[in-house]
């Protein structure tokens, strides 16, 4: 690696362990999740702090809909807390916000909020904060899949016109470089349906402290390790 590219352009976060986090501390889970909003703000920080332009936080999947609805409604109003109490610090920094997932399963209040902001801070461009909510890494596929097959249909594609690149021109975020670095907290060591296509050739970083007592210091040593990694992508040393 050069040193420039010691440090990765697009961190994604499995942001994991704010349920047990509360549940030591016999505390309501929604204490663990509103603990866990202060872990996202200091790590958009640091990852400005550290040069890093691209952050996805896996903040809400479609398998969290089975959850209990006391809990997916506090999960709702505590993004829409975080939003405008947030929205100044990306202005500041002219960071642009952005979503990837089933957005419109989410309540329409949030949606608006999160519209709201998503166009506010569209042509920002030195930093990128983009929220996974009601995503999956399946469901992107089979979007994908599903828009790939009207083009077919309408003859604007052609089967043998698809390749890796058309693939990836019709996944949430096409724009976005693949990431670099993936860190997940809590100890758990699995991918969980996040960014399937995107993590192909990403560096996996696995931190056992739970995500509400994951700061920049924790950030700095996963940079660290990454830097490092040695990146071939199948070729030799």
């Amino acid at each position: 690696m050069t040193e420039e590219s010691k440090v990765p352009q697009h961190v994604a976060i499995i942001m994991d362990g704010n349920g047990r986090w509360a549940r030591q501390r016999d505390l309501p889970r929604i204490k663990g999740h509103e603990a866990g909003a202060e872990s996202v703000r200091c790590i958009i920080k640091a990852c400005r702090n550290a040069g890093v332009k691209y952050l996805t936080l896996y903040a809400f999947s479609t398998e969290n809909w089975v959850r209990p609805k006391t809990e997916i409604a506090g999960l709702m109003k505590l993004l829409v807390t975080f939003l405008r109490k947030d929205e100044h610090d990306l202005h500041e920094n002219q960071v642009r916000l952005r979503v990837i997932g089933r957005m419109q399963d989410l309540p329409k209040n949030v949606q608006k909020e999160l519209n709201r902001v998503i166009q506010e801070t569209r042509h920002y461009d030195k930093g990128h904060v983009i929220f996974a909510l009601s995503y999956s890494g399946r469901a992107e596929l089979t979007d994908g899949v599903r828009q790939m097959a009207r083009e077919i249909q309408s003859g604007e594609l052609r089967p043998e016109e698809i390749t890796e690149q058309t693939i990836g021109e019709h996944l949430y975020a096409p724009d976005v470089p693949d990431p670099d670095l993936m860190i997940r907290t809590s100890g758990e060591e699995r991918i969980s349906n996040f960014l399937l296509w995107q993590l192909s050739y990403s560096e996996l970083y696995f931190e056992k402290v739970y995500w509400p007592e994951f700061r920049e210091d924790h950030f700095k040593k996963a940079l660290a390790v990454y830097a490092s990694r040695k990146r071939r992508f199948g070729d030799i040393e």
